[in-house]
């Protein structure tokens, strides 16, 4: 992706393609390209191309430097923010025995203002893939469409879903060249891979009935089957079993570490996910107000009613002094 500026008095004048010419107030050209790299991720095409109605592609940059360098001699002008503004979240997934579990509290937070109570963390990318989004409101959003285009752009020219390793790899990618920028992403891809049919195998070469028994067994045992991936804005993309990212994270991380095992049920998932999004969010101040939870198996995703945590606190208190009178009562 790449674009020219020209600048002059009060404004700069941005080619976006061949044909398309705007003006834009002069602003942080830093902020400016960073902002043009994103919303014009595709790369430019020839009018003659775009009219037969190919689909775009992007290019990713060799280094971040060519997108900061400024073509201007005046050297950019920094505008601090008046203040601070802190970032806060609990997002969590986990992996068991029946499909993988994503969980996350719905607080937007900006610094010490609660900006929104009800947002949602989590986005569904397609049937069998879910995101849990913390960092920048702004960036996760917008990634999120990004990563979307691609995978559903992947689909139509291979006819055939991009795994959740090769969506994840691709993310890294994409964020990679941001990294030392104030680009704030960390997504956690829960998803579940499933075998490929013929159908979706363009080229015979590529059939499965070319294939032995054991090279398929072997490749879907290596390939399907639940997957959790977490990417962030510097490209750095870790596997694993269980991941919690945000402000909260390591009050969740103490209720997964004590109570997760793969042999845990599906009602005993789901509790042990809203268990430890609900301790996060009583102890940190930048989650809190409701839990969402998705659940994703080899059918696809499922997304369970939006919780309150209120009800969630009451519940608690009331179990305790349960406990506490079956313990008199036993004193007695």
């Amino acid at each position: 992706a790449s674009f020219s500026s020209v600048c002059f008095t009060g404004l700069h004048k941005v080619h976006l393609c061949s044909s398309w010419t705007v003006a834009l107030p002069q602003y942080d050209p830093v902020a400016m390209r960073l902002h043009l790299f994103m919303l014009n991720f595709s790369s430019r095409r020839s009018s003659e191309t775009l009219l037969t109605g190919a689909p775009l592609t992007f290019s990713i940059p060799n280094s971040v430097s060519s997108l900061l360098t400024s073509h201007s001699s005046k050297p950019s002008i920094t505008v601090p923010r008046p203040f601070a503004l802190s970032h806060g979240t609990t997002t969590l997934g986990f992996i068991f025995k029946g499909g993988v579990i994503a969980a996350a509290d719905t607080r937007a937070s900006a610094g010490g203002l609660v900006a929104c109570p009800a947002v949602h963390k989590i986005t569904p990318l397609h049937s069998h893939l879910v995101v849990t989004s913390s960092g920048s409101g702004a960036d996760c959003m917008l990634w999120e469409r990004i990563l979307t285009r691609e995978i559903r752009l992947y689909q139509l020219r291979h006819k055939r879903r991009l795994s959740v390793r090769g969506t994840a790899k691709l993310l890294s990618f994409m964020l990679h060249p941001f990294k030392g920028t104030d680009v704030c992403v960390a997504l956690t891809l829960c998803g579940w891979d499933i075998e490929m049919c013929n159908s979706e195998f363009p080229n015979s070469a590529h059939s499965p009935s070319n294939q032995s028994v054991t090279d398929i067994a072997q490749s879907a045992s290596t390939h399907n089957g639940p997957k959790l991936i977490y990417v962030c804005s510097d490209g750095a993309r870790f596997e694993g079993n269980v991941f919690s990212v945000g402000s909260g994270s390591p009050y969740a991380y103490g209720v997964l570490d004590r109570d997760l095992k793969w042999s845990l049920s599906v009602a005993e998932a789901v509790s042990l996910a809203r268990e430890a999004v609900f301790r996060a969010t009583h102890r940190d101040a930048y989650s809190g107000n409701n839990v969402d939870l998705f659940h994703v198996t080899a059918q696809g995703w499922y997304q369970r009613q939006r919780e309150d945590l209120k009800e969630e606190y009451y519940r608690k208190e009331t179990q305790k002094k349960e406990k506490v009178g079956h313990g008199l009562a036993e004193d007695e």
